[in-house]
This record gives structure tokens, sequence and C-alpha cells, in this order.
């Protein structure tokens, strides 16, 4: 308990200084905020429609008084009002986050199923034909920019065969059969290089345990081979692999924007984007912020994961 307690205190104290920094470097950043963000095609902005969102966005008050009022509006789940349409960010984001959720879990699931037994496969069997095909079918997946990958399969199973939509979204409850077929393609294309990295962390992960002195203990003892991989290797393997796994859909949170223009996957890299291009600075803010704690609440996760996994990590 104590171990989970130091953890979450740890989460929650990054979430805060990531915050923090968030506020002070996006009013750091050289210029008037309220003129970039008014500023079109070099044209200097009217002063008073400046001063106006200067004041809607909070900018003439001290510096600690902006501050507080931007943890008073965090700890309320606040993340401001859209400059574009005047919507609430947090609603825009709670629309979108689920769909790029969904999308990374899947092509999670997909890479693990792929990448964790193959991996295997490939270090026992090290140095054979089969690890030298696997690992070469590896270095060439990995060496695939995902644009590259979702084209090719958009115009191999999409136009040529017409197995699958080129891409789209469609809700789950409207359309279930339509909603899956629609993420298949995309959750294919990111597992296709996540699965690499899966594959080649089980590979050196495995290999590193199978020279370990329990599991030559264990061989030495009479145990049947598969035994001896299930008891002893497998499970003293998954712990970095795990960490590798947690820290990839972290990434993913806000690296599947080229992945959601390609399929037209209307998730958060994309709101991100349009945000960035329209210089909407509490959505830029707000999508950042969400961002960043997710990622913090993923490592968590998988700290308590390998803490499981591995006993003598909770009383390191």
């Amino acid at each position: 308990m104590a171990y989970v307690l130091r953890r979450v205190a740890i989460s929650i104290g990054l979430i805060w200084t990531v915050a923090t920094l968030i506020f002070l470097v996006l009013r750091m950043i050289p210029g008037d905020p309220a003129e970039l963000l008014l500023s079109s095609g070099g044209v200097a902005p009217d002063p008073a429609q400046v001063l106006e969102l200067r004041e809607r966005l909070g900018l003439e008050a001290p510096l600690l008084q902006q501050y507080a009022t931007f943890m008073g509006q965090l700890l309320r789940l606040d993340l401001g009002t859209s400059l574009t349409d005047d919507y609430p960010v947090m609603d825009e984001i709670a629309k979108r986050l689920p769909r790029t959720i969904e999308l990374i879990l899947a092509a999670t699931i997909l890479a693990v199923a792929v990448g964790m037994p193959l991996g295997v496969v490939a270090a026992l069997r090290r140095g054979s034909g089969m690890d030298r095909t696997l690992s070469a079918a590896a270095s060439f997946n990995q060496s695939l920019p995902v644009f590259v990958t979702g084209t090719l399969l958009i115009l191999v199973f999409a136009q040529h065969l017409r197995w699958v939509p080129a891409g789209g979204y469609v809700a789950f409850a409207q359309d279930p059969a339509r909603h899956l077929t629609n993420l298949l393609m995309p959750a294919v294309t990111i597992a296709i290089g996540l699965s690499t990295v899966v594959f080649r962390m089980t590979r050196a992960s495995v290999l590193e345990t199978l020279d370990r002195d329990w599991v030559r203990t264990a061989r030495a003892k009479g145990l049947a081979p598969r035994h001896v991989v299930r008891r002893h290797v497998l499970r003293n393997s998954l712990g970095p692999v795990v960490t590798v796994i947690g820290l990839q859909m972290g990434t993913l949170l806000g690296g599947t924007v080229l992945v959601e223009y390609v399929f037209n996957w209307p998730g958060l890299s994309g709101y991100l984007v349009r945000a960035v291009e329209q210089r909407n600075y509490p959505e830029v803010q707000g999508i950042v912020l969400v961002i960043c704690a997710l990622f913090v609440f993923l490592n968590l996760v998988v700290d308590l994961l390998y803490a499981v996994l591995d006993p003598r990590v909770r009383h390191g």
C-alpha cells in the first residue's frame, strides 16, 4: 500500500508540474498572445479587439492571479472556451478522446497479440532461420512511416479488394459493424509499427531471462521445456515489455495525427492540429494538458503492473 500511495503522490506532483510549465511556457513566448491569435496574413489586428481578447483570456490580470485562476479551473475540470465557436474545450475533448483511446487500445491489442508470441519464438530459436527472418521483417516494418503503411493498406484493401472502407467514422451505437470496420484499418496501421517494438523488447527480455541462474537450475532439474518457459521465463520477462507498451501508448496519444488524418478518424490528435492551425489558445492548452495527464496516468499504471509482476519493486 505504501508503494501505491507513493507512486500516486508522485503522479499528482508530476501533473501539477506539467500544468505549471504549460502555463508558464505559453505566457513566456515572445509577443502578445492576443495579437498572435488575431493576426492574419501579416495584417496588424485592431487594438480594441486585442484588448477585448486579452480581457477574455484573463491576460490583463497579474501573473499570480492568472495562475491561481488557471489552477482553480483545472480543479473544476474547466479548460476554458474555444475562441472560434464558444464551445467548452472540455466537452469537445470528452467527445474526441474516447475515439483516440479506442484506436490506441485496438492497435495495442493487435500489436501485443502478434509481437509478443513472435518475440518469444524468436528468442527460443535464437540464431535460427526463423529468428533471422522475424528480425529482418521487424526491421522492415520499423522503417515504414505510418502514412506510407496507411496509404498502402487503403490502396490494397479499400480500393483494389474493396473489403473495407477507405476511412471515415460511424458511432458504435449507430452501426456497430460499420464502426468496427472503419476502426480496423487505422488500428492495423498503428499496430504494424507497434508490434515491431513489442517484438524486439520481448525477444531481448526473454533472451536475458534464459541466461539467468534459476532458468538453468530449472532445466537441470529435468523440468519440461514448456513448463520452464511458462513458469520461469515468461513472467520474469514481462516487466520490460509492459513498460515499453505503456510508454508507447502514452506516445500514441499525441502521435496518431497522421493516421487520423489519412483515415479521417475524428480523434484528439486531429483536434490538436486544427487548434494549432487556428491559433486557438484555450484548445491547444487544454489538449496538451489532457495528453500529458493521461501520459502520467499510463506511467502510474505501468509502475503498478510492474510491482505486481516483480514483487522486488515494491520493497526496493
